[in-house]
């Protein structure tokens, strides 16, 4: 009998899920998408992201065209008649190139995602792993705090720090942080989410604690730190896991909303939050400055969720799940992960 890590097993449960792998793969056209930016925009749009074009004429369709006309309607796609320039149209009144913008606004999002998700998820983990591990006054000391941060709605509450810290910005001691900052709104974002990671890692912790593999760790003489490092931390890998990628998600939308009213990213950055702001005056003339952003920021979302969702099944120790006969495996597989 082969006996099939856990690890193994979960990556072959993930392989069969192939709703969840399509949803990874558009996820990561959507990270190389953005990550190609610098390229789109010197070898083809010739053009930065806040390079403005309002006067500028351009050659397509056999005709010339303003970029932005009298009546301050921006040009619309040109797809493949301007050799790749303003290949989505220009945006507002500024005349800057929408493809350009929308390839760096989508760096920002994912950058803000991504940073604010690990500064959760690593918040989370540490207050969770030390209120369920110590108990007593710690727990109770972490646990009020975190319960006067759950007390705000999270939109209501990063909005309020938004507004402040965007106008004073933040001082730390010796590091100030301007109200322009983009760790301005991850440290919002970040420390917002962190009540709703840390209160379900603490309470695995708190099971966890109780098991004979940490009662054997105590006796051998391990201390706290070791304990939980090398103990607890690896039992609760797979929650941490599905956990990030969720937060992925969040702080993308979180920093959407933000952006949108005007306390998430500053100029002169861009996100796909602030193309929706800017884009909604032009609803009606000019659409796709709103519907582009708008799709983007769903589809990256909607991207996480199903992988993240696919992940945790994928992860979950109790599940079983059925195998197809040319596998070469049982008809379930169970947490020991046992294969003929």
């Amino acid at each position: 009998m082969a006996v099939v890590g856990p690890w193994r097993l979960a990556w072959r449960r993930l392989r069969r899920n192939r709703v969840a792998l399509g949803f990874l793969g558009l996820f990561v056209a959507i990270v190389v998408f953005c990550l190609a930016a610098p390229l789109w925009a010197s070898e083809v749009a010739h053009t930065g992201p806040n390079k403005t074009h309002t006067l500028e004429k351009i050659q397509a369709g056999g005709e010339v065209r303003e970029v932005v006309n009298r009546e301050g309607r921006p040009i619309g796609p040109q797809w493949l008649e301007a050799d790749g320039k303003f290949f989505l149209g220009a945006d507002g009144r500024l005349g800057r190139d929408e493809m350009v913008r929308l390839m760096y606004g989508g760096r920002t999002s994912l950058e803000i995602g991504f940073a604010a998700a690990l500064l959760t998820t690593l918040l989370g983990t540490l207050l969770g792993l030390l209120a369920g591990y110590y108990g007593g006054w710690p727990d109770t000391l972490i646990s009020r705090a975190l319960d006067v941060i759950w007390a705000f709605p999270v939109t209501l509450l990063a909005i309020s720090l938004g507004l402040v810290l965007a106008v004073g910005g933040l001082q730390i001691g010796p590091l100030h942080l301007s109200g322009s900052s983009l760790w301005i709104t991850i440290l919002i974002i970040g420390g917002v989410y962190v009540p709703y990671m840390a209160r379900p890692i603490r309470g695995e912790v708190l099971a966890l604690r109780e098991r004979e593999f940490v009662e054997a760790a105590e006796a051998q003489g391990a201390g706290p730190g070791r304990i939980m490092l090398t103990e607890l931390l690896p039992n609760l890998s797979s929650t941490i896991i599905v956990f990030f990628a969720l937060n992925v998600a969040n702080a993308m939308l979180l920093e959407a909303l933000l952006s949108f009213l005007g306390v998430g990213v500053q100029p002169p950055n861009g996100s796909w939050g602030t193309m929706l702001s800017s884009g909604l005056d032009l609803l009606t003339s000019a659409p796709l400055l709103t519907y582009l952003p708008g799709a983007m920021i769903l589809l990256t979302v909607l991207a996480v969720n199903v992988f993240a969702d696919g992940l945790r099944d994928a992860l979950d120790p109790r599940s079983k799940v059925r195998i197809e006969a040319h596998s070469g495996l049982t008809k379930a597989e169970s947490v020991e992960g046992i294969a003929p």
